[in-house]
């Protein structure tokens, strides 16, 4: 996936922003907290994401993947995408779209109904 289809799939995801910070990286956010980033290389950035428990056992020894650099290491459940075969694009689409809900999730009710994220 390249930084431009990266920056173009999270723009379609309900109530996010974009910001480039930590040198260069495209980081995006729902309320405030980071769901996806996509560093290095213009046409095969590293992209690193939040996974659930489980999937994060499933994926952490896979080719092309790892726990997330500074986030796992610090018990988070993040897994980065750095190199082939890694995951394909529909497949790295759909980790991103799920660590948008789980951060989504992780919000108060008040904030998620703020950014039309959840019912009254």
């Amino acid at each position: 996936m390249t930084r431009e289809k990266f920056n173009a799939f999270c723009r379609t995801l309900p109530a996010t922003t974009h910001v480039i910070q930590w040198g260069g990286s495209h980081v995006w956010k729902v309320g405030g907290k980071v769901f996806a980033i996509a560093s290095g290389k213009h046409n095969a950035p590293s992209v690193t994401f939040k996974v659930s428990d489980i999937a994060y056992e499933m994926l952490k020894d896979q080719p092309g993947l790892r726990p997330a650099p500074y986030l796992a290491s610090r018990g988070m459940k993040w897994i980065q995408h750095f190199a082939k075969p890694g995951l394909p694009d529909a497949a790295l689409g759909d980790y991103i779209r799920q660590s948008h809900s789980i951060v989504s999730q992780g919000l108060s009710k008040k904030r998620r109904l703020e950014l039309g994220l959840a019912t009254p």
